[in-house]
Parts: C-alpha cells; structure tokens; sequence
C-alpha cells in the first residue's frame, strides 16, 4: 500500500502536467539518481565500465533516439548503425580538425552533421512509408558504411581503422587508453540525463504531439494543419541527432577505436530495433528496458553458463543466443508492447493493490 494517490491534489495546470505527478515516483528517480551520481562513481572498476555500463547506456542513448522515429512518429528505418557510423567519424575528423575543441561540442557537432544527413534520407518518406521506407533507409545503411569504409577522406589517408585521441574535461581524461572508468562514466552519464530530460519534453509538447498525429494518422494529421514535411523531417533530424551522439560516444568513450563495417554494421541496426520493440515503442521508459534486456542480458547468461556452471564458451554462446531469441519471442507474445507496459500495468495493479480491480 505504499503505492498510492491519496492526498496528492494538482491545484493549478503545472502540477498537473509534470513529468511526474506522483510523489512515489519522484521518490524512485532520486534513488536512482543518487546511486548513479554518488554510489556507482566511488565503485566502478574498468570491467563494469566497459562491459555492463557504457553499454548500456549508450544504447539507451540511441534506443532513445530511434524510438523517437519510430516509436512516436512510425517512420520505420533501419539505417541506424549508418548514422552512428555518421556520428563517430564526423566526431573523428573534428578532432583532427580542431584539435583544441572541447569533446562536448565535438560529439554535439557530430550529432549537427548526423542530423542533416538523417534529414536528406529521411526525403524519401514524403512519398513512401513502411517496408518501402524500411528498404530506403537499409538502403542509406550500406551506402554509409561503404563510403567510410572506402573514402580516404574520413580516416584521414590512414588506415580505415580510426582511433579516438585523448581528450580532457575538468583535468581529467575522458577518451583514450588512460582515461579513467569514473570519468567516462560520468561523461556519458551527464550527457544521458540531459538528453532524456529534453526528449520527455519533446515528446509531451507540441512537436511530439504532431510526431504522434502523423503515426497515427498522416492524412487526418495534415487535415488537422500539421504539415506532413515538416514533422516527418524534424523526426528524422532529432533521431538522428541523437544516435550521432550515441555514435560518437561509442567511439570516443566506450570502444576507442573502431572500423566501420564491423563497429557500425547492419547487426547493429537491428540489435537497437529490436530493443525499442522489446522495450516498448513510443516510451521514453522503454528505450531504457529494451537496451537493458538487450546489452545486459548477454552478460547475465554468460556469467551463469561459463562463469557458475563452467561450460564451453563457444556451446554458452549458442546457448545465449537461443536464449535471447526465445525470450524476445515470449515476451512479443506476452506482452507486444513491450517491457514498458508490463511496468506500467504493475504501477496500476500496485495502485489498486488488495483490490483486484
């Protein structure tokens, strides 16, 4: 009975309209936040960086992202490992460029130019939708990769293999071979909380209002004034703004070095489709539990199968991946909307909690 509405009263149209109304959940939030801002920081070693939290963070970051198109706007795509590949190697030739620019503006930069390329392939769902818009951005998919991967141009004459330099914020590295696993964790953790702050706000004003009448609807949409151009391409920009920024932190904070066609290649558009679906389409919640499930779930079976009961890897690893695929499928049939629906009914069940109804 802890769950409970009573004697929380909105007295004006803010309180009303807050993020969130009730004062339990508020509760849950500063807990989470306190133990990531001030417990995780003072324990974090570099395994649990690079293998349990960078991962799930920066897919929580570009899950965000997608979910922003396809969730809340229904533009299918799965160009997403293209435009992290956008995000990364802009970031690349920025530092190179600008070797004294602060990674902040580096990696938003980037996030700008992945932005203007998501708008120019996201022209063709004017005209085209679903698996026709599916096919266009596959298209676009391969077409980035192959270009990184064959132009000189983007990994400066080099080798196609591009590696971050070190860069510092507050005096502290936060990319390269010595940075520390605090410091790249905190780095992505600030950019996560800004940026998922601004995407519950998008979504609830009047730009994600529009995204979700052209989901629903797009000829009752334009009929009602909203301008199918404009909300179709101002989708496809923040998307893509948001998984350049995932991009490049891949680059920069978790991985360091990358190769195009393997860091970046079509496996990972799928792996990040198959969060938002798993998690939940249109919730910003979802974006989180879908990267959950997929970059920690691999990690959970492998300690249990190799670490507890000592098992090959390469039998642990068939193993996992049948796994997973079998929960994915329990869980579209359990639950086809996703983890974030099954959290939202426990909220309502827990609201209501000893009556069953």
């Amino acid at each position: 009975m802890l769950y409970r509405e009573t004697g929380q009263f909105k007295r004006n149209y803010a309180a009303d309209q807050q993020l969130f109304p009730i004062f339990q959940d508020k509760i849950l939030l500063g807990v989470i936040l306190t133990v990531a801002l001030a417990v995780i920081p003072f324990v974090i070693n570099d395994y649990w960086s690079k293998a349990i939290l960078l991962p799930f963070m920066v897919y929580s970051f570009i899950a965000l992202g997608l979910n922003i198109l396809v969730g809340y706007c229904g533009q299918i795509s799965l160009g997403t490992g293209g435009f992290m590949a956008v995000g990364a190697y802009s970031s690349y030739k920025l530092c190179t460029a600008f070797p004294e620019m602060n990674l902040v503006f580096v990696i938003l930069l980037s996030g700008g130019c992945t932005a203007a390329v998501g708008v120019l392939f996201g022209l063709p769902s004017l005209r085209i939708k679903g698996f026709y818009l599916a096919v266009a951005t596959l298209a676009a998919q391969f077409f980035l990769i192959w270009m990184f991967n064959k132009v000189p141009w983007f990994y400066n004459y080099e080798m196609s293999q591009i590696t971050a330099p070190p860069r510092e914020m507050f005096g502290f590295l936060v990319s390269g071979p010595q940075a520390s696993p605090t410091a790249q964790y905190l780095f992505v953790l600030g950019f996560l909380i800004v940026f998922t702050w601004i995407a519950l706000n998008l979504v609830r004003g009047r730009i994600g209002r529009s995204w979700m009448s052209i989901r629903d609807m797009d000829i009752a949409a334009e009929l009602l004034g909203i301008k199918p151009l404009k909300t179709k391409l101002s989708a496809f920009a923040v998307s893509s703004f948001y998984i350049g920024i995932g991009g490049a932190l891949i680059f920069h904070i978790w991985l360091g070095t990358v190769e195009a066609t393997e860091a970046f290649d079509i496996l990972q558009s799928f792996f990040v489709l198959f969060a938002i679906i798993i998690g939940g389409l249109g919730s910003v919640l979802g974006a989180y539990l879908g990267a959950a499930f997929m970059a920690l779930m691999p990690v959970g079976l492998k300690v249990v199968l190799v670490d507890g009961a000592g098992m090959a890897v390469d039998t642990a690893k068939h193993i996992e991946i049948m796994l997973v695929g079998s929960l994915i499928i329990f869980f579209l049939i359990k639950e086809p909307h996703g983890l974030a629906r099954m959290w939202q009914i426990t909220k309502e069940k827990l609201r209501l909690w000893p009556f069953p109804y």
